[in-house]
């Protein structure tokens, strides 16, 4: 039920980094890069564990508030769908931030994004902390963590993606997945000890662990700035501008578009999950924040962990009938989630979501981008993985919507 680890058989493109947090960010190539940053053959890039914590923090304030938003529409005297825009606001922030940090602050190197974005994700997170009980400010303030938290990812990419493998990649966008899902839980819990705005800040997590990535993160950038001296890329071509980084021109061809649209449905649905489908659970069984969490979060991460079976089966099936089976998957999850009088059956909507979520990221990025010259395949994969942000923003405004229009929640 969140961002969650994808798998591309492109080459040369980058490897992506995953759901809502992933931007056009090829690894470095030069020889300065290979010399001094690369991870040696069958070993992780130095610094990966610290980058799979980092990012598992900033993606625990995708899900981290969703238990919380009853309290917090209580003490801000608002409906609970209003409430909900604390969770838009967190995709919004990260579908501006994910392009803006990468196209600025990411040119200096992750060292750079990592400093960029945890002085968001401080900002933001006292701005929420300091607030009166006003939804505006609070939204903003979710906003601006949230970009913050787009800017960590992509530097958490950026460590790993020194190891041509995959190992660390996987690593992290497991890290990715975990702190997504595992938020739920996590967040109530805070939630219920600390108060609801704690809920809101669960980014602020990730600045624990910033000694730790600022060492790798700092060597990774000396060797990008070596190896792009002169502000050219790899074959010595201009290094591509920040308005180069999404190639909206790409929406016009039908190969790109089809896919990102599914993809956006997809994570549409997932994240009225992620906001919907716990209520449902506590609606049905009377439990508490802390037990529904445990539940809605465990099916996530499982529904998560068994899509790697369907990106095994893809090639087989063909991409025809891929498509078919995540659409289905996806309106049949959204089905059991809204009108199943069991709990069991939402729950297995939750895990049914997250597996065509995190399969379709799998199957669907490689066809998105095929075909197109290796040197546009990163703004390419940067403007798909937009879909993944775009879908955290507009679920919970999806799922707000069946509150009040089909009794989404009773």
């Amino acid at each position: 039920m969140s961002a969650f680890p994808a798998r591309l058989a492109v080459r040369p493109a980058p490897v992506p980094a995953p759901a809502a947090s992933r931007t056009p960010d090829a690894p470095l190539t030069s020889a300065a890069h290979q010399r001094g940053a690369g991870a040696a053959p069958g070993r992780r890039a130095p610094g990966t564990t610290a980058a799979a914590l980092l990012i598992a923090a900033a993606a625990s304030g995708i899900s981290g508030p969703s238990l919380a938003l009853p309290t917090a529409a209580h003490a801000l005297h608002v409906p609970t769908a209003s409430a909900a825009w604390l969770m838009t606001a967190y995709g919004l922030g990260l579908l501006v931030g994910t392009p803006l940090l990468a196209g600025t602050a990411g040119r200096r190197g992750p060292a750079a994004l990592v400093r960029a974005g945890a002085a968001l994700v401080a900002l933001g997170a006292a701005i929420v902390l300091a607030s009166p009980s006003a939804l505006p400010p609070l939204v903003a303030g979710r906003a601006v963590e949230a970009a913050g938290a787009a800017g960590l990812t992509v530097a958490a990419f950026r460590i790993a993606g020194r190891d041509r493998s995959g190992r660390s990649t996987g690593l992290v966008a497991i890290g990715n997945a975990a702190g997504g899902t595992l938020g739920l839980f996590v967040g109530a819990g805070a939630a219920q000890l600390l108060g609801w705005r704690t809920a809101l800040v669960m980014p602020l997590l990730a600045l624990a662990v910033l000694p730790a990535v600022l060492r790798p993160a700092g060597r990774t950038g000396q060797a990008g700035q070596e190896g792009q001296a002169g502000q050219a890329g790899p074959s010595g071509t201009p290094r591509p501008r920040f308005r180069d980084a999404l190639p909206l021109g790409l929406l016009r061809r039908p190969g790109f578009r089809r896919p990102a649209l599914l993809m956006l449905a997809l994570a549409t649905v997932n994240f009225a999950l992620v906001y919907g489908a716990p209520r449902r659970v506590a609606a049905l069984t009377g439990w508490g924040p802390l037990p529904t969490g445990a539940a809605v979060a465990s099916v996530a991460l499982a529904g998560a962990l068994l899509s790697w079976q369907l990106v095994r089966l893809a090639p087989a099936l063909g991409t025809a009938r891929v498509r078919v089976l995540l659409a289905a998957g996806s309106t049949a999850a959204a089905a059991a989630a809204a009108f199943a009088p069991w709990p069991p059956v939402v729950l297995l909507g939750s895990a049914l979501s997250s597996l065509v979520t995190a399969g379709g990221q799998g199957v669907l990025t490689g066809p998105a981008v095929g075909g197109l010259a290796p040197e546009r395949q990163g703004g390419a994969i940067g403007l798909f993985n937009l879909a993944f942000p775009a879908g955290v923003a507009a679920g919970p405004v999806l799922a707000g919507f069946a509150d009040q229009t089909v009794q989404f929640l009773y």
